[in-house]
């Protein structure tokens, strides 16, 4: 089977997917205040799915449901309950932040979906830029990151979580799981080990491992991805796998020798 090249990501569509970010926060801002919450927060991603970046299934007062869609081949965030009722907002506007905010709210709002939100995540007064190709190419990459980041979280057997986009950093990444629990703030929390793709600025590929073994720096990795010691994980620069038919294999390599590196670290 093969799997499309990883389109290009020139500086110029940086500040479309600046916008998309400040999008993101808006839409997710909805299950963070009105979804089922999970400890792990996963309640307020998005998911990468063919008709766009999906939140998950909100449930509404009236025993119906509401997911918002980011579709950035029509360009529109779209508000859909399971009733039937659909609100679109197109993103070529060039809505401030708090504007698309604003909007989404105030739909939300129609639904019995009202309350207080953490706006410092999504004001801005600043018009976002938008251009339409970019927007597609980010969608691109994201979907065939998540094709790559599929095939081989399938392959971790059960311990794994879901790709999710994370409206924090607008990356796309899943965690795997260790045996091993360690201390987190009050408590305690998994060993674990993710692989993500972050596509701002010299976009990257990542995977870091928690704890992080300092004796990992030393494994070799494939060519062109690195150990980072400062924040504690491999990098692979989306620049070396983008346009190439042998690009997705790249990033399968990489994410497996990580694998096979870390995870006897994070076990029991």
């Amino acid at each position: 089977m093969t799997t499309a090249a990883f389109p290009a990501l020139p500086s110029r569509y940086e500040p479309t997917r600046e916008t998309l970010h400040a999008y993101a926060h808006a839409v997710g801002s909805v299950p963070r205040a009105h979804g089922i919450a999970h400890p792990s927060w996963w309640h307020v991603s998005l998911k990468v799915r063919p008709e766009g970046l999906v939140t998950d299934a909100v449930p509404l007062p009236d025993g119906g449901a509401l997911s918002l869609r980011m579709d950035l081949r029509s360009h529109e965030i779209i508000v859909r309950t399971s009733s039937g009722s659909e609100e679109r907002f197109d993103m070529r506007m060039g809505a401030t932040g708090t504007e698309m905010a604003g909007q989404i709210h105030a739909v939300a709002a129609e639904h019995g979906l009202a309350g207080r939100y953490d706006r410092a995540r999504f004001e801005s007064d600043a018009a976002r830029p938008y251009d339409p190709a970019a927007a597609a190419a980010y969608f691109d990459a994201f979907t065939i990151a998540h094709t790559v980041f599929e095939r081989h979280r399938t392959a971790l057997g059960p311990r794994v979580g879901p790709i999710q986009v994370w409206p924090h950093g607008f990356d796309l990444a899943f965690e795997w799981f260790g045996t091993r629990d360690e201390p987190h703030g009050d408590g305690e929390a998994a060993a674990q080990l993710n692989l993500g793709f972050y596509p701002a600025g010299d976009a990257y590929f990542y995977s870091t491992p928690w704890p992080f073994d300092p004796a990992l720096a030393e494994v070799p990795l494939p060519h062109g991805a690195t150990w980072n010691t400062e924040w504690k994980g491999a990098q692979l620069p989306y620049a070396m796998v983008q346009g190439r038919s042998d690009g997705s294999a790249m990033v399968g390599e990489f994410a497996g020798v990580v694998f096979e590196a870390a995870s006897p670290t994070l076990g029991s």
